[in-house]
């Protein structure tokens, strides 16, 4: 994993004198999932890049659907959606196993939105003693009313409901807090009667000891200048990389629907994402939940190293942060 995202770099130790440790401190991001929904390479599709990942005819890395954990301490973690990979996931996080008679330290959950790769793996957590789920009344009631899984899930286990107010502080717990705000967006709603304000949001989460922070946004219609405001001092930025052009999906007859039409912003483009973050400073700007047809994907592609000369990474399962 590639490591390395705060006051100090891969290799260099904690300060030792106890003046210096009193301020040190670090939040830990863990990329369990970096991919769109169906994962990397998705198991229908025989596009150039899901057929370079299962032939190997190119460098690049197969990826599991998008998540992150994040902690302050490396003991108790606090999980950002939850793909349908999320038990292989987990598993593969040595700092999320059980020791001889314990409990797995992950209570919480918190949903961006209620699309089936970022909430399917909530029934895969069935059988944890209870859990904490923060999310949107607008995503509430698409987990109790529309797909219902959130009523399946408390069939199982006691879940309890945090909800999530866009431009409120919470504290989450062990000195961190998270601020969530509204990502505005036209995509249908797949299911009626659900809110339409609050379908989609990012999350600020903040280190309130050493100020640092990541902005976490998945999914974005469009960088509105109220967005963009949101990166504002952050020191990490996970965000939308699903599609590279708008009309990617098309291009490669796998769809009709633009990459805008199913509400993700193409990095590619005028008004694209690349165009807009390449002026923001922030320490490290990531592009995460990439979908399976991304040239990004491609070690090797003109794509990858386009974002290389302008500071952008691309996460990898596995990718791990210090804040």
């Amino acid at each position: 994993p590639q490591r390395g995202a705060g006051p100090t770099r891969p290799g260099t130790p904690p300060p030792t004198n106890t003046a210096e440790r009193k301020d040190y401190r670090e939040m830990w991001v863990r990329v369990l999932g970096s991919a769109a929904g169906g994962g990397f390479p998705q198991w229908n599709c025989s596009c150039p890049r899901c057929s370079a990942a299962r032939t190997g005819s190119r460098p690049c890395l197969r990826r599991s659907q998008s998540s992150i954990a994040i902690s302050a301490d490396r003991r108790r973690w606090f999980l950002f959606n939850t793909s349908p990979d999320v038990q292989s996931q987990l598993e593969s996080f040595p700092a999320l196993h059980t020791e001889s008679g314990s409990v797995v330290p992950l209570q919480s959950v918190l949903l961006t939105d209620a699309e089936l790769d970022h909430t399917l793996g909530l029934l895969l957590m069935r059988e944890g003693r209870s859990l904490d789920v923060h999310a949107t009344e607008s995503v509430y009631q698409t987990l109790t009313s529309g797909t219902s899984l959130l009523r399946t899930l408390e069939a199982y286990c006691p879940v309890t409901w945090q909800p999530v107010i866009p431009g409120a502080e919470v504290m989450l717990g062990d000195g961190l807090s998270y601020c969530a705000f509204d990502v505005p967006t036209t995509k249908p709603m797949r299911f009626p009667g659900s809110v339409a304000n609050g379908r989609v949001v990012g999350y600020r989460v903040t280190d309130t000891i050493n100020g640092r922070s990541l902005v976490y946004l998945p999914c974005v219609q469009e960088l509105t200048p109220a967005i963009l405001k949101e990166f504002t001092g952050s020191s990490v930025l996970l965000v939308d990389g699903t599609f590279w052009s708008d009309d990617e999906m098309p291009g490669l007859g796998l769809a009709t629907k633009t990459s805008r039409d199913m509400g993700h912003v193409p990095i590619d483009g005028p008004g694209g994402s690349l165009e807009l973050l390449s002026w923001q400073h922030i320490e490290r700007r990531i592009y995460i939940h990439i979908n399976n047809t991304n040239p990004i994907l491609l070690d090797d592609s003109p794509e990858r190293a386009y974002l290389d000369r302008h500071g952008l990474e691309v996460a990898v399962d596995g990718l791990e942060l210090e804040i």
